[in-house]
């Protein structure tokens, strides 16, 4: 059929309509395509630096349920919305966090980042000095929380208060137990035996539950561990917390005092949870994690939610957590050499 003069012209304004439609759907698609790529070169506002441009790992050197591995998982979904990418948390728990240190500080991924309990490397090379953590390869970013650490005894001991606990051994030498079941916590209270000049034998435990329930049990006279584990068992009757071996009271149980209060500083500790990055990381890139990391854990809603596990919130950049760390490891070489482990 023969194609009318209004037919034509309807066709050819068809045809033209269609062009300029797909030439609307190119020229958006580049311009997406451009924008796209902009975003991708473009520094951040005030870093210069893109990072992160794909997801992020947090690896964590202690296991699922843990103190540091639930502000892992709080601080890595606000993170997550911050950055733009999925920030994801790897356990590699083992050998009291030696197996987690060690796998971060020989890998090469400049988007991981470590988060550990910082006893993990300042208290465990005394104690397995043959095995290398590379913690010289760790750059600080930012202090996180402190544990809440505890002395608990069985309820069944009858004992209400930590100097009643050093009467109790003390008058029995050589009979009572004790356990913890990490180095840091080793050291302190290896260190605190050997100053007060008592003997106690330690009970070693690769599983901190077994020995909650052998403590309360009483099989064991004395168990140091996070609060986190403990409470449950104190609310339950069945052990009793004489002190915090931290430098304030916990808000959770604001009536138990700590051990310098309860006349014992040389019990003192702080259970320091840090961020980390491999050596070698940009300064402004840690510092602009560090102010990220501020304004999630400085939310008084983050740090309720902290504080209702047995944590506390104690905020600061590199230069803070750098001192902390440096801090921590004087005062363990100073229990290992009372202790004769190191030369």
């Amino acid at each position: 059929m023969r194609n009318t003069p209004v037919f034509a012209r309807a066709t050819r304004a068809v045809v033209v309509a269609l062009a300029v439609v797909g030439f609307v759907v190119v020229a958006v698609a580049v311009l997406a395509a451009a924008t796209r790529a902009q975003a991708q070169e473009t520094p951040r506002a005030g870093g210069g630096d893109p990072w992160p441009q794909r997801s992020v790992r947090l690896v964590v050197p202690v296991g699922p349920a843990s103190g540091a591995d639930i502000t892992a998982r709080l601080l890595a979904d606000e993170l997550s919305r911050r950055w733009g990418q999925p920030v994801v948390v790897e356990n590699r728990p083992g050998a009291d966090g030696i197996v987690g240190v060690t796998y971060f500080t020989s890998g090469s991924d400049d988007h991981a980042l470590l988060l550990a309990p910082t006893g993990t490397f300042t208290a465990s090379p005394l104690l397995h000095p043959a095995k290398g953590l590379g913690a010289d390869r760790l750059a600080p970013i930012a202090r996180l929380t402190t544990t809440v650490i505890a002395v608990a005894v069985p309820a069944s001991l009858k004992i209400d208060r930590l100097a009643d606990l050093v009467a109790y051994v003390r008058s029995q030498p050589g009979r009572a137990h004790w356990a913890s079941t990490t180095g840091a916590t080793d050291l302190v209270f290896s260190g605190f035996l050997d100053s007060e000049g008592l003997d106690m034998v330690r009970v070693p435990y690769r599983d901190g539950i077994l020995a909650l329930n052998d403590l309360g049990e009483g099989r064991i006279e004395v168990y140091m561990s996070a609060l986190a584990a403990i409470l449950p068992q104190a609310q339950a009757g069945r052990v009793r917390m004489l002190a915090l071996s931290n430098r304030a009271r916990a808000a959770v149980v604001a009536d138990l005092p700590t051990v310098a209060e309860a006349g014992y500083p040389g019990l003192q500790y702080d259970g320091l949870v840090g961020l980390f990055a491999s050596a070698g990381t940009p300064p402004a890139r840690r510092q602009r994690i560090a102010a990220d990391v501020a304004a999630v854990i400085s939310d008084p809603a983050f740090a309720a939610r902290i504080a209702a596990t047995g944590q506390i919130v104690v905020s600061g950049g590199p230069a803070e957590l750098e001192r902390a760390v440096a801090e921590q490891a004087s005062a363990f070489k100073a229990i290992a050499l009372s202790l004769h482990l190191q030369p």
